[in-house]
């Protein structure tokens, strides 16, 4: 049996996929492991990239595909005791990314470990501050028997880049009854049933997406929609906590601009972004009394069709 299995999901990103397996298979320090690809679709060169390394290959049509259903199908082909979960477009920093996220495993009560992410060259200004924000570099535990102090960043997980026990997967696999933030919804799961999760961020990958204002706004709706249906938004020192930091990110952007035309540039459109955001986790947070045809609109991942 393999110690270790990655599991990548893949759909049209030739160039994302070939960095992030270069930099899988030149990991050192580590068992054999074994690399699970499942494809939904590519009709670029994004296949015949996968022929170049030596994954196992899994392909299901593009209109099946569903952020937790997907990951569990991928997850029901492995033979790791541990399963590692990495975006196609996520490229380990490292040759230790992988024996550092593993090693966390020595706890037995951890269930599951997520590593950092740096922003790429060239991402935008609030790429880069969000990440910052939830991604620094110091090590965290969270263990259920003491979450004081971590407030919304206690259920904070991403399946970009992150380790489950698959002993724990199998208990409680990503929630298919989520359409998106699947890594969130099962994070909760780990954590009330009293499993440790670990941030580790020895175990770095480069990732960042570029979101136009309206994309962030949509993307927030669906955040806030998920906040709430989660019950984490009414947990201890989530609101506080979240609050503290958009105002501490709001006033990083203000100090920047003051000092060119061009930082002010970018900050101002930073912090229309960050207004943006705001805004739609207001809106998904107070869902409900919005009428259906406006909450198809603000979903930016269908959630409500």
């Amino acid at each position: 049996m393999a110690k270790t299995s990655i599991l990548v999901l893949t759909k049209n990103d030739a160039q994302g996929i070939d960095a992030c397996l270069q930099a899988v298979y030149s990991q050192k320090h580590v068992d054999p492991f074994e690399v699970i690809i499942v494809d939904s679709g590519s009709t670029d060169g994004t296949l015949d990239v996968l022929r170049r390394f030596p994954v196992r290959l899994e392909q299901i049509p593009g209109e099946t595909f569903h952020h937790a259903r997907t990951r569990n199908f991928a997850a029901s082909h492995a033979t790791g005791e541990i399963l590692i979960f990495l975006s196609q477009d996520a490229v380990p920093a490292s040759d230790r990314w992988l024996s550092t996220m593993i090693s966390n495993f020595v706890d037995p009560r951890v269930g599951a470990v997520y590593g950092r992410q740096l922003p790429k060259t060239g991402s935008s200004l609030e790429r880069q501050d969000a990440l910052d924000a939830v991604y620094g570099d110091q090590r965290i535990v969270k263990d259920p028997a003491h979450r004081n102090g971590f407030g919304y960043r206690f259920y904070h997980f991403s399946d970009v880049n992150a380790a489950i026990r698959r002993s724990v997967w199998q208990a409680m696999p990503f929630p298919e009854e989520l359409k998106v933030f699947e890594d969130l919804g099962i994070a909760k799961l780990i954590l009330d049933s009293g499993w440790k999760i670990v941030y580790e961020p020895g175990a770095t990958v480069l990732h960042s997406h570029q979101h136009t204002t309206i994309g962030l706004l949509k993307r927030y709706f669906d955040i806030g929609y998920t906040l709430k249906l989660l019950k984490i938004w009414d947990a201890p020192g989530t609101k506080k906590s979240m609050l503290q930091d958009i105002g501490r990110l709001l006033q990083r952007k203000v100090k920047r601009g003051s000092s060119d035309n061009r930082a002010g540039k970018l900050a101002g459109e930073g912090i229309r972004q960050d207004i943006a955001k705001s805004i739609g986790m207001f809106l998904g947070l107070n869902q409900g009394c919005l009428p259906l045809a406006l909450k198809r609109r603000l979903s930016a991942f269908r959630i409500f069709e």
